[in-house]
């Protein structure tokens, strides 16, 4: 049997998201009050799911393929911890064809950490303030 409830706030959303984030959940599922089933995605069901920033180095790229041929495919980046990861996801076109040098502290938003420490759903948000 699943639980049902109806919300009325936002706040009171997010703290029933940290709730079950504690217990493990990876995130909660909300429908539009009186909406009924419908097969494939849905206008009435949304996912909602915690998302983290950070800040990483980029140490390099990797090559684009397919409609990316011929510009950056991923920035490379090194987090705080020395880990490396790539990163794909969030960069438009003329960030592909003009990356930022090597060096360049970037901000990017994850869903969680993988048990090796290496961030899950990363996406580019954009170059780092200078301070």
């Amino acid at each position: 049997v699943l639980m049902h409830r109806q919300l009325d706030s936002t706040d009171e959303l997010v703290r029933l998201l940290l709730r079950y984030e504690a217990m493990g959940a990876e995130g909660l599922m909300i429908r539009a009050p009186g909406s009924l089933y419908e097969v494939g995605r849905s206008h009435t069901l949304l996912k909602v799911k915690p998302c983290h920033d950070s800040e990483a180095t980029v140490v390099g790229y990797e090559p684009g393929k397919g409609r990316h041929r011929g510009r950056v495919g991923a920035r490379v980046v090194r987090m705080p911890d020395g880990k490396q990861f790539s990163l794909g996801t969030g960069m438009s076109d003329a960030e592909r064809d003009a990356p930022p040098p090597v060096g360049t502290s970037i901000t990017y938003r994850f869903t969680e950490l993988t048990n090796g420490g290496i961030p899950k759903c990363a996406a580019y948000l954009r170059r780092k303030e200078a301070e």
